[in-house]
C-alpha cells in the first residue's frame, strides 16, 4: 500500500476532518488564534521546535522572544533570550537554532553572537526559566540539534560541527570543514547527523550506525548550498537555491531529481522537515509547501500535489510534531501555520480515536481522558489495523514483519519481529508486565517496553492458570533482574525457565495431572495443585518438593509477600513463613474463598457464606515481616516480631531472622533473636562478640564486623573451627587459636597448630594433654596417644585398664614382637574370654598358632564362619558338625533362610525341610522334598499345598496334594473355593462316575436345604443334572433362576416354560408376574385376556397399548366400552378419543345396536351414516324392503333406487324414485335402456334414452357395439355439435384397425363425396395414410386435391394443396407435386419441388418462363448443392470464390493456392495469409515462412501481424544460434527485405509500422549473418559481436536469451569481462521471470549504453535449467577472481565499445552492416545512405569468404549488395 501526502486548502472555522487513505495537511490558523499572526513587512519566525513529549511547542520570533504553546495551539508562556554580552544590546544577535531536550524540560538556543544558552523551563507552565548551561564558541552558531540526552550538536559559521555536553558543561569538535554550516539534521533514530555546508558539501556522522555499515564523512557535493536538508528512512533529500530537489542514496549516488527550475512561480527552497516515521519530506519555499512521499512498492519518491498559499511569502522554519500529527510552518512575516497530518482516522468502540499519521505511525487517543500514545514501527514497516484488548488497556498491531504491543496505562511500547501467522494468535493480558502470545503450540512472552522477545517455549496448554510469569515484581537481594517463567511441558511436568539467561532452571515431574501453578513474586518458590486437589510447594533453589495441603479448593500468594492463603474444605490455611511449610495457621470457614484483597495496609480474604460476603483479615504484622526480610530490612522485621506473642509461627520467624541476620552480619539483631528464642549460650556469645565489634569500630572505624576476632568468633558460632583457625593464623594470632582449641578441649587440633607453628610449649602441651586424659579417665584416648607415640606396651596396658581388650588384641595382632610375648597374649586372651569376646580371642589364638583353643573360642562365640574355615584346614572331621551347629544357631536367631544351606551342607535333610518351611521358602522346600524318598516327603507336601491354596494357586496346590496322596483334600479345596469344574474333573479322575454323581447330588441337596441355591446349582450342573437344579428352583418358586437355566439348557422349551409359569401364576392370582411371563413368551394376548377375565380393563388396555399392534389397544378399549354399555361406554371412549372409531368399528362388525346407542348418546351426526351402513348390510342380506327403509332414513333414497335397478326391479325403482328422488327417474330409464341394449332391442333402448333425454348414451352404446353409422346418425339428428368430434374419433378408430379401418375410411369418403359433402370427403381422403400402399395414398391425396380445386373455394383449395404437396414430395413424386403447385400458380413451391428432385433444368425452365426473379434463387441453390455434395471442381465454373473458400475450409491448400493463382495477386495473397495463419496456429512457422518466400510478401497492413508473428516465433525458437539455422534466417531476412522494399513504394512508407519492420529486418540480418559467421572459424569474433549488438534490440527479442547468447559468445572468445556482465544480467532476468516483475533489476552496469532498460518481461525461460546452473556456477567462480574487472570495455569515446551513442557527446554512430558495432574511423561506405561497414571487419569477411568458399557467407554478401545498393569497388565477385 502506498501513501501520499496531499495539501488541502485550509478551511475557515472548524478543523477539516482527515480523509481516509490520504495524508491531509490542512492549515488550522483561525481568526483570533493566539499563535503568531502574519505582520506587514519582514518579521520572520527564525526557529520552531516541538517538545519530545508532544505537549509543548516553541516559536522564536524576530525580536528574539521564545513563545511557548500547548499542543492545542494556546499560548501558555514566553521568555526573552539574552545576548552573550549585555553591553552589545539585545539587537546584537539573531537566534539561528532552537531545540528541546529529550525530557522536554529544557530548551537550547543557538545565537549568532557565538553562544548557546540552555534554559530550564520545567515540566509545568509558569515554572521559573533559568539558564542551566551556556557554551561560548569562536564563531556564530548557525544551526542546532538536540538528538540525545545531554548531547547538543550545532554548526558554526567557520565550518565546524561541534558537540556540547550539558552534563559536563563542555563542548568539543566532532569534525571541521572550511565551509559555513547551513543546515543540520538527524536520522529518524537520532543516532546519526548530516550537516550541509555553503560549498554544497553534505557530511555524515554516526554516534551509532546501528549495524547499518554505512560510511562516515563527506557523502556528496550538492550543486548549491543545501539549506533544505532532510534525512528520511530510505534516503537523503536536499534542496536549495537552484530550485531542484535531489534524493541521494545511502552512499551518495543520485536516486531521483525533481527539477522546478523552469517553473517561473517557484523560488528557492529554504527549509525542509522529515516526518517522524521518515516516510515523508516537506520542503518550504515562497508561498508554497512541496511534499514527497516514499513509495515502498516502487522504491522511489513520489510527489504529492503542492500546497500553495498566496501571500504566505517565504517559509523560514518548519517543525514536525514528534507524534507525526502536526506540521508547523513559520513565515517571513511572522505567521505560524499549523497543518494536520493524517492518512486516515477511525473511532474504535466509541472510546478511542486512531489517527494514522504515517504508514508506520499511529496516534491512539483515549476520548474520555484525552491521553495519547504514539504507536510507531521502529523499522518503518506499515502498521495494519490497531486493536485495543485486555479491558481496553493494551494495544496490539501487526506489520508485515513485526508485532507491536503497548500498555496504555504505563505508556510502554514494544515492537518484536513476528512473521505473519494468519491472525491466529491468542493474546493473554493477565500479567501487567508481559504479554503472553499463543500461536501454533508456542508460547511467546513480550515484556512491555522491550523490543526483544523475552522468551519462547513450546507448550500445548494455553490456560493462564497453567502459566506463571514473574518480571522484577520484587527484586531479590544480590540480583539485578529477576525474570522467571513456569509452564507445563505436558500435563504432569512443569518447567521453570530463567528468562534473563534463557536457560531451564528446573523440571518438576509429578504423578498426577496439574491444574494450577503460580511462582512467588521473586520466582524462587512454586506452588502448584493437581487434579487430586493436593497443593504442592517446590523450592526452585534446592529442588525440594513438599505436599503442604490436601483437598485444596483455593490457593493464592498474598501480593507483595511470600505469604500463602489456601482453603481446605472448611478451613482457611495461612502460611506466614513459607520456608517452614509445616507451620500453618488455620481458621474454620463456613463458605468458600472467592478473592484476596490487599490495600491500605490491610490484607483481607473474601469469603461467600451463603448469600453473604464475609472478609477475614490476615495478620499484617506477620505478612510485613516476610516482606521486610525479603527487602533486607531486618530492623523492621525485628520490630514487627517484638510486637507478637511467642507462638510456633513467631518462633519460626525468629529462627529465620536469626539466620538471615548472621548471614548479613547484623549481630545485634541476631543477638536479640537468640535471646527471644531462649538460646542463652548463643545470645551470650554474640553479646561478647558485639562488645569486641563495637570496640573495633571505635578504634578502626566501620561497623567492626570485618575485625578478624569478630569474624573468627562468627566462624566458631557456625562450628567452622578450621575457618576460625585460618582467620587467627592469617593475623599470626597463634596463641588465640590455641586458646580457642584448648577452651573447647580440642587438644589434637591445638597440638597440630603448635606443631605447624613450631610452638615452644609443644612438649608441655602434649604432657598436659596426656595428664588431662588420665585425670578424666580417658584411658582409651590416652592409649591412642601412647600408640601414636610408639609406646605399644603402655598403650596395651591402658587399653586393658580401660576395659578394651579387643583394641589391645587388635594392636597386638598388628605387631609381631607383641605376639611372641606370651605374657602379653595371655593377659589379653584372659581379658577377652572374661568379657566373652570369644571371636577376638579365637583370632588371637589362631595368630599364636593354638588352633584347638581358637576353634573352641569360635564355637563359643558363634563365629561359625571362622570356625568352619579353621576346621577345614585343621580338623576336617568337625566340619559337618560345625555346619549343623551353625544351622541350629541360625534357627535360634530366627535366620531360617540362612540355616537351610548349612543343614544341606551338614546333610540334615529333615532339618533343612523344616527350616525351608519355617522360612516360607516354599520352592526351596519343594526342591529338597523332591530329592527325598516318598515316605519321608509325604507328610510335608500337604503343609506346602495349604500355603499355595491360601494364595489361590490351586494348580500347584493340587499337584502337591496328589504328591502327598491327599486327593480328597484337593477336591475339598476346589469345592471350598467354588471351583466345581476343577473339583469335578479331579473327582472323575480319582472316583467312579456314579460315585461322583452321588457325591455331588448329595452335596447339592445339603446346600439346597441350607438355602445355598447357587452352590447347589453349580454342583447339579457339574454332574450334568441341570433338570434337578430347575426342579429345585421351581420348588423354591425362584422362577427367575428357573427361567435362566431353562434358557441355558433347554432353549426350545423356554417359551412353553414362560406360558406354563404364566398360567400357574395366573391361577395363583399373581397377575403381574404372570403378565411378565406371558410377555416373555411373546403372547401379549394371553395377558390381555387374563386381565379381561379378571375385569381389570385398565391393565388390559395398558398391555395392549405397550405390546400389541397399532390398533390393539383401541380394540381393547372398544371391548371395555362394550362391557360397560350405555353412557359409561360413551364417556370411556370419549376419554380415550376413540368414540368415532368405536362407532365405525361396531358398524363395521355389524353390531348396529351398540353403534346406534353410542351415536344416539354422543354423536348424533353419525346416525345417518350408521343407517346407511345398516341398509347396505340389509341389502347384502337380501332384505330389500328393510334396506329401502334404512336408505331413506340415511337420507340416501338414490341408493335404494340403484339397489332396485341393480336387481332389475324396475317398478319398485320407479316407485322409490318418484316418491323420494325425482332426479333418479332418469337413472331408472337409463338402466332399462342398458338392459334393452344388452338384449339387442335397439329401438326400445333408443326410446328409453329419448324419454330420459340421454341420447349421448345412445351414441356411446352404439360406439361400444361398433355401430358407427347408427352413432353418426343419432349424432347428426340429435347432437349435431358433436358430429365433427365423433367423425374424428371414428377416423382414429379406423386408423387403429389398419387396412380394415382404411377401407372403412375410403368408403366413408366416397359416401361423403356422393352426398355432396366435399369438405368432409376431402378430409377423409387426406386421412387415408397407408405406408405399405403408397399408390393408394397417392391416389387419395390427388383425389383430395382435385375435389378441393373443383368444388371448394380458393383459400380451402390452397390450404389442401399446401398440405398435399409436401407429402407428395416426401413420397418422391416431385413432378406430380410441382404440377399440383403450378395449377394454383405456386411457382416458388413448384421450383422447390423440382430442386428437391434435383431436376435443375426443369427448375430453371420454370423460373425462366414463369418467374424470372427466381432464376438467381435457383442458381444460389445450385451452388449450395454443389458445395454440399463436395463437387468443388464443378463449383469453380459457377463461383470461384466460393470454391476457394471451400478448398480452404477443407484444408486443401495446394488446390486452393493453385486455383487462386489463376485469379489475381490479391486473391492469391488472401488465401496465402489464411494458410500461413493456419500453419502458425499449428506451430509450423517454417512452412508459413516458405509460403511467403515462394509467393512474396505484399505490403498489406492486414498481413503485418503474420510477419511479426513469424519473426517472434523464429527469435523464440530453440536451436537457432547455429550455422545450420542460416537458411531459416536468410528466408526470413529476404522476405522482410522484400516487404520493406514494397513498403517504401506504398502508402505505409515512413509510418511507425515501416520503421518497425526496418528494425526487424536489421535484427534478422544480424541473426542470419551470425549463423553464416558461425560456420567459418576465422569469423568467430564477427559472430560474437553480432550477438552483443543484438542486445540493443531486446525490446524486440527475448532479453534473457539475448544476454545468454551474448555472454556465452563473449566467454567463448575470451572476453571474460563482458561475458561476466552479460551472464550476470542473464541470471537477474531469470530471477525476474520467476518473480513475474522486472522492478528489482539493477541497471547500473548498463548506464551510458544504448542497451534498453525497459524491455518486455519474457513469459517463460528461454534457456534450459541445466544451462542456467552452468552459468550460475561460472559467474560465482568468476566473481571471486580479483583480476576480473566487472565492467563493460570502453573505446576512445570513453563509451561502451558496442554502444552507437557516445555517452559524453550524445553523437550517434552508424552500425557496421557486418557486426552491428559502431563505425568510428576506418569505414567502408555503401551507395545507399546510412549503410557503412568497419573496414577491417569488411576485409576480414571478404578474405574468409574467399578462403572458405562458404555458400552462406556468399549469400550474406549478396544480400548486403541488394540491401546497401551494391558493394564497394573492391567487393568480392559471386561468379
Amino acid at each position: 500500500m502506498e501513501h501520499h501526502v496531499e495539501f488541502r486548502a485550509a478551511p475557515e472555522g472548524p478543523k477539516a476532518p482527515a480523509l481516509l487513505g490520504t495524508r491531509v495537511l490542512a492549515a488550522l490558523v483561525q481568526p483570533g488564534d493566539p499563535r503568531p499572526s502574519p505582520q506587514d513587512g519582514a518579521a520572520k519566525v527564525t526557529c520552531l521546535a516541538w517538545a519530545h513529549n508532544n505537549a509543548k511547542f516553541a516559536v522564536c520570533t524576530v525580536d528574539r522572544v521564545v513563545l511557548l504553546y500547548d499542543e492545542h495551539g494556546e499560548r501558555r508562556d514566553k521568555f526573552s533570550t539574552k545576548p552573550a554580552d549585555a553591553k552589545y544590546g539585545r539587537k546584537s544577535y539573531v537566534v539561528k537554532g532552537m531545540a528541546f531536550s529529550p525530557d522536554s524540560t529544557k530548551i537550547a538556543v543557538g545565537q549568532t553572537d557565538n553562544i548557546i544558552y540552555v534554559y530550564k523551563i520545567g515540566e509545568d507552565w509558569g515554572d521559573k526559566k533559568v539558564i542551566c548551561n551556556k557554551f561560548i564558541q569562536t564563531s556564530a552558531v548557525t544551526c542546532l540539534l538536540w538528538p540525545a540526552e545531554n548531547i547538543i550538536v550545532f554548526g558554526l559559521a567557520e565550518g565546524k560541527v561541534r558537540l556540547a555536553n550539558t552534563k559536563t558543561n563542555k563542548s568539543s569538535t566532532i569534525y571541521g570543514t572550511e565551509s559555513y554550516v547551513v543546515s543540520l539534521t538527524s536520522n529518524v533514530s537520532g543516532k546519526g547527523i548530516l550537516s550541509g555546508h555553503a560549498d554544497g558539501t553534505i557530511v555524515r556522522y554516526f554516534f551509532d550506525d546501528e549495524g547499518s555499515g554505512e560510511s562516515q564523512g563527506k557523502l556528496v557535493t550538492h550543486p548549491c548550498p543545501p539549506y533544505a536538508l532532510a534525512w528520511a528512512s530510505t534516503s537523503i533529500v536536499a534542496a536549495g537555491c537552484d530550485k531542484k530537489i535531489v534524493a541521494y542514496g545511502k552512499e551518495g549516488h543520485v536516486i531521483q531529481t525533481f527539477d522546478y527550475s523552469r517553473d517561473p512561480a517557484e523560488k528557492e527552497f529554504t527549509v525542509a522537515a522529515t516526518s517522524p516515521g521518515g516516510q515523508s519530506v516537506v520542503f518550504g519555499s515562497y508561498d508554497r509547501l512541496r511534499v514527497l512521499n516514499w513509495s515502498p512498492r516502487r522504491s522511489a519518491w513520489e510527489e504529492a500535489r503542492p500546497k500553495e498559499i498566496t501571500h504566505l511569502y517565504t517559509i523560514t522554519a518548519l517543525a514536525w510534531k514528534k507524534d507525526g500529527s502536526r506540521l508547523c510552518a513559520g513565515t517571513l512575516c511572522g505567521g505560524v501555520e499549523q497543518f494536520d497530518c493524517c492518512l486516515r482516522r477511525s473511532i474504535y468502540k466509541n472510546k478511542f480515536e486512531m489517527t494514522y499519521v504515517g504508514p508506520s505511525q499511529v496516534i491512539v487517543k483515549n476520548l474520555s481522558t484525552g491521553t495519547r500514545v504514539v504507536l510507531k514501527s521502529c523499522y518503518g514497516y506499515e502498521i495494519e489495523e490497531v486493536k485495543i484488548l485486555g479491558k481496553e488497556r493494551y494495544l496490539v498491531a501487526h506489520t508485515s514483519d513485526t508485532l507491536l504491543l503497548g500498555d496504555l496505562s504505563s505508556n510502554k511500547l514494544s515492537e518484536v519481529a513476528w512473521q505473519g501467522s494468519g491472525g491466529n494468535e491468542k493474546f493473554f493480558f493477565d500479567n501487567e508486565n508481559v504479554c503472553m502470545i499463543f500461536n501454533a503450540g508456542e508460547l511467546t512472552l513480550v515484556e512491555y517496553g522491550s523490543n526483544e522477545i523475552l522468551g519462547s517455549v513450546r507448550t500445548e496448554f494455553m490456560n493462564p492458570h497453567l502459566i506463571s510469569v514473574r518480571i522484577n515484581e520484587r527484586r531479590q537481594r544480590g540480583l539485578e533482574e529477576s525474570k522467571r517463567l513456569a509452564y507445563l511441558i505436558d500435563i504432569k511436568t512443569i518447567a521453570a525457565v530463567d528468562l534473563v539467561g534463557g536457560y531451564n532452571i528446573s523440571t518438576i515431574s509429578h504423578d498426577s495431572k496439574i491444574d494450577w501453578l503460580e511462582l512467588n513474586e521473586m520466582g524462587h518458590k512454586l506452588l502448584f495443585r493437581d487434579k487430586k486437589m493436593r497443593l504442592q510447594l517446590y523450592d526452585i533453589e534446592s529442588g525440594a518438593k513438599t505436599t503442604i495441603l490436601s483437598y485444596c479448593s483455593y490457593v493464592q500468594w498474598v501480593p507483595g509477600s511470600d505469604v500463602v492463603v489456601a482453603q481446605n474444605r472448611g478451613s482457611l490455611c495461612i502460611w506466614y513463613n513459607i520456608d517452614a511449610p509445616e507451620r500453618v495457621t488455620m481458621f474454620p470457614l463456613k463458605g468458600d474463598i472467592v478473592d484476596l484483597e490487599r490495600s491500605n495496609g490491610k490484607t483481607e480474604v473474601i469469603v461467600t457464606e451463603g448469600v453473604n460476603m464475609v472478609s477475614y483479615t490476615l495478620d499484617e504484622g506477620l505478612i510485613e515481616f516476610g516482606t521486610a526480610v525479603d527487602d533486607g530490612d531486618y530492623h523492621r522485621a525485628a520490630a514487627f516480631l517484638e510486637t507478637l506473642e511467642m507462638s510456633t509461627e513467631t518462633e519460626a520467624m525468629w529462627k529465620t531472622l536469626s539466620r538471615l541476620a548472621l548471614e548479613a552480619r547484623q549481630l545485634h539483631i541476631a543477638e536479640r533473636c537468640f535471646a527471644a528464642l531462649g538460646c542463652v549460650a548463643k545470645a551470650h556469645f554474640l553479646h561478647e562478640t558485639n562488645v569486641i565489634a563495637d570496640k573495633a569500630a571505635k578504634e578502626h572505624g566501620g561497623d567492626g564486623t570485618d575485625y578478624y576476632e569478630v569474624r573468627a568468633r562468627l566462624a566458631m558460632l557456625e562450628k567452622n573451627y578450621k575457618l576460625a583457625e585460618m582467620i587467627f593464623l592469617e593475623q599470626n594470632a597463634v596463641e588465640e587459636a590455641m586458646d580457642m582449641y584448648q577452651e573447647l578441649h580440642m587438644w589434637d587440633e591445638c597440638i597440630m597448630v603448635a606443631e605447624a607453628k613450631g610452638h615452644p610449649m609443644l612438649d608441655k602441651l602434649r604432657q598436659a594433654y596426656y595428664q588431662w586424659l588420665l585425670e578424666t579417665q580417658q584411658e582409651e584416648r590416652a592409649g591412642e596417644v601412647q600408640q601414636h607415640q610408639g609406646d605399644h606396651m603402655a598403650a596395651i596396658g591402658l587399653y586393658l585398664r580401660a576395659g578394651l581388650p579387643a583394641k589391645a588384641a587388635q594392636l597386638a595382632m598388628s605387631r609381631d614382637e607383641l605376639l611372641v610375648n606370651s605374657d602379653v597374649t595371655n593377659r589379653i586372651t584372659t581379658a577377652l574370654i572374661k568379657r566373652e569376646l570369644y571371636e577376638q580371642a579365637g583370632d588371637l589364638f589362631e595368630k599364636t598358632r593354638n588352633p584347638q583353643k581358637a576353634l573352641e573360642c569360635y564355637r563359643k562365640g558363634s563365629a561359625f564362619l571362622k570356625a568352619v574355615e579353621l576346621a577345614r584346614a585343621a580338623f576336617p572331621v568337625e566340619v559337618m558338625k560345625l555346619e549343623e551347629a551353625w544351622g541350629d544357631h541360625l534357627v535360634q536367631q530366627k535366620q531360617l533362610d540362612a540355616a537351610i544351606n548349612h543343614y544341606i551342607e551338614a546333610r540334615c535333610s529333615i532339618k533343612a525341610i523344616e527350616a525351608a518351611i519355617g522360612a516360607r521358602q516354599w520352592k526351596k522346600a519343594i526342591y529338597i522334598l523332591d530329592l527325598q524318598d516318598v515316605q519321608t516327603a509325604a507328610k510335608y507336601y500337604p503343609r506346602i499345598a495349604q500355603h499355595y491354596a491360601a494364595l489361590q494357586e490351586y494348580q500347584i496346590a493340587e499337584e502337591l496334594y496328589i504328591k502327598g496322596d491327599r486327593t480328597k483334600d484337593a477336591i475339598d479345596m476346589y469345592t471350598q473355593a467354588g471351583r466345581w469344574e476343577q473339583a469335578h474333573k479331579l473327582a472323575t479322575k480319582c472316583m467312579r462316575p456314579e460315585d461322583v454323581s452321588v457325591l455331588y447330588v448329595t452335596q447339592a441337596q445339603e446346600m439346597e436345604k441350607q438355602g445355598r441355591y447357587k452352590e447347589a446349582e453349580r454342583l447339579y450342573v457339574a454332574v450334568d443334572e441341570p433338570d434337578l437344579a430347575i426342579t429345585m428352583y421351581k420348588r423354591g418358586k425362584m422362577y427367575g433362576d428357573m427361567i435362566r437355566l431353562v434358557a441355558k439348557h433347554h432353549k426350545d422349551l423356554l417359551s412353553d416354560t414362560h406360558l406354563h409359569l404364566g398360567k400357574e401364576l395366573e391361577t395363583e392370582g399373581r397377575l403381574q408376574e404372570a403378565e411378565y411371563h406371558y410377555l416373555e413368551a411373546k403372547d401379549w394376548k394371553a395377558a390381555v385376556n387374563m386381565y379381561r377375565v379378571n375385569d381389570m380393563w385398565e391393565e388390559a388396555y395398558r398391555v395392549a397399548k405397550a405390546h400389541g399392534g397399532a390398533n390393539s389397544h383401541k380394540h381393547v378399549a372398544y371391548l371395555w366400552a362394550k362391557s360397560l354399555g350405555g353412557e359409561a361406554a360413551a364417556k370411556l371412549l370419549n376419554k380415550f378419543g376413540l368414540l368415532e372409531m368405536a362407532i365405525d368399528h361396531a358398524a363395521h362388525n355389524s353390531v348396529f345396536d351398540f353403534a346406534f346407542d353410542l351415536a344416539r348418546l354422543s354423536m348424533k351426526h353419525k346416525m345417518p351414516e350408521i343407517h346407511f351402513k345398516y341398509a347396505t348390510f340389509l341389502e347384502d342380506e337380501g332384505k330389500f324392503e328393510e334396506a329401502e327403509e334404512e336408505f331413506v332414513k340415511a337420507g340416501k333414497p338414490k341408493e335404494a333406487v340403484l339397489m332396485y335397478v341393480h336387481n332389475q326391479n324396475w317398478d319398485a325403482a320407479q316407485r322409490v324414485a318418484e316418491a323420494h328422488d325425482p332426479e333418479s327417474v332418469a337413472d331408472v330409464l337409463v338402466g332399462q335402456a342398458r338392459c334393452a341394449f344388452e338384449q339387442k332391442e335397439f329401438p326400445r333402448a333408443e326410446a328409453f334414452l329419448l324419454r330420459a333425454q340421454r341420447l349421448e348414451l345412445a351414441i356411446k352404446y352404439y360406439k361400444e357395439a361398433g355401430m358407427w353409422s347408427d352413432a353418426l346418425r343419432i349424432c347428426k339428428e340429435y347432437v349435431p355439435g358433436r358430429l365433427e368430434a365423433l367423425q374424428e374419433e371414428y377416423d382414429r378408430e379406423a386408423a387403429k384397425k389398419g387396412s380394415r379401418g382404411l377401407e372403412g375410411m375410403l368408403e366413408q369418403a366416397r359416401e361423403w363425396e356422393q352426398a355432396g359433402e366435399y369438405g368432409r370427403a376431402v378430409d377423409c381422403y387426406l386421412k387415408v395414410q397407408d405406408p405399405s400402399n403408397s399408390l393408394l395414398t397417392e391416389k387419395c391425396l390427388l383425389k383430395a386435391a382435385e375435389l378441393a380445386i373443383k368444388f371448394l373455394g380458393q383459400p380451402h383449395s390452397m390450404e389442401v394443396t399446401r398440405a398435399v404437396g409436401p407429402q407428395l414430395v416426401a413420397m418422391r413424386k416431385f413432378s406430380a407435386a410441382a404440377e399440383l403447385y403450378l395449377n394454383l400458380d405456386l411457382i416458388r413451391e413448384a421450383i422447390d419441388a423440382f430442386i428437391e428432385g434435383e431436376e435443375w433444368n426443369k427448375a430453371k425452365r420454370v423460373a425462366k418462363e414463369l418467374d424470372p426473379r427466381s432464376e438467381e434463387y435457383v442458381d444460389q441453390r445450385y451452388k449450395e448443392y454443389l458445395k454440399n455434395q463436395g463437387k468443388v471442381d464443378s463449383l469453380v465454373g459457377v463461383d470461384v470464390m466460393a470454391a476457394l473458400d471451400m478448398y480452404a475450409e477443407r484444408e486443401q491448400w495446394e488446390k486452393c493456392l493453385e486455383t487462386a493463382a489463376k485469379q489475381n495477386y490479391k486473391v492469391l495473397h488472401k488465401y496465402v495469409a489464411l494458410y500461413a495463419t493456419h500453419l502458425i496456429r499449428e506451430g509450423s512457422y517454417g512452412k508459413a515462412l516458405s509460403l511467403y518466400v515462394q509467393h512474396g510478401a505484399p505490403a498489406n497492413p492486414q498481413n503485418f501481424n503474420i510477419y511479426k508473428r513469424l519473426f517472434v516465433e523464429m527469435v523464440n525458437a530453440t536451436g537457432m544460434n547455429s550455422a545450420e539455422a542460416y537458411p531459416s534466417w536468410a528466408d526470413l531476412r529476404d522476405m522482410l527485405f522484400n516487404l520493406c522494399e514494397s513498403l517504401v513504394k506504398s502508402s505505409e512508407a515512413n509510418t511507425p509500422a515501416h520503421e518497425e519492420f526496418e528494425n526487424i529486418l536489421l535484427v534478422c540480418h544480424y541473426y542470419a549473418t551470425r549463423s553464416a559467421a558461425q560456420a567459418v572459424k576465422q569469423l568467430d569474433i564477427v559472430a560474437a559481436k553480432l550477438s552483443i549488438s543484438l542486445l540493443r534490440h531486446t525490446e524486440l527479442i527475448p532479453a534473457d536469451k539475448a544476454f545468454y547468447e551474448a555472454g556465452t559468445a563473449a566467454k567463448a572468445i575470451g572476453w571474460e569481462n563482458m561475458a561476466f556482465v552479460f551472464l550476470n544480467r542473464f541470471l537477474d532476468l531469470c530471477d525476474a521471470i520467476e518473480e513475474g516483475t522486472l522492478d528489482a533489476l539493477d541497471h547500473s552496469d548498463f548506464q551510458d549504453t544504448d542497451i534498453p532498460f525497459e524491455v518486455p518481461l519474457p513469459a517463460q525461460q528461454h534457456v534450459a535449467e541445466e544451462q542456467r546452473e552452468e552459468v550460475r556456477d561460472w559467474v560465482l567462480t568468476m566473481s571471486m577472481d580479483q583480476r576480473l574487472e566487472q565492467v563493460l570495455p570502453r573505446d576512445e569515446r570513453g563509451t561502451y565499445e558496442a554502444s552507437l551513442v557516445a555517452a559524453s557527446t550524445g553523437v550517434r554512430s552508424l552500425p557496421c552492416v557486418l557486426t552491428g558495432y559502431p563505425v568510428l574511423r576506418n569505414k567502408v561506405e555503401f551507395k545507399r545512405p546510412g549503410k557503412e561497414a568497419n573496414k577491417d571487419t569488411w576485409n576480414k569477411f571478404l578474405m574468409a569468404v574467399k578462403t572458405s568458399h562458404s555458400p552462406s557467407c556468399q549469400d550474406v554478401l549478396k544480400f548486403v549488395s541488394q540491401w546497401c545498393g551494391g558493394l564497394p569497388s573492391t567487393s568480392f565477385s559471386f561468379q
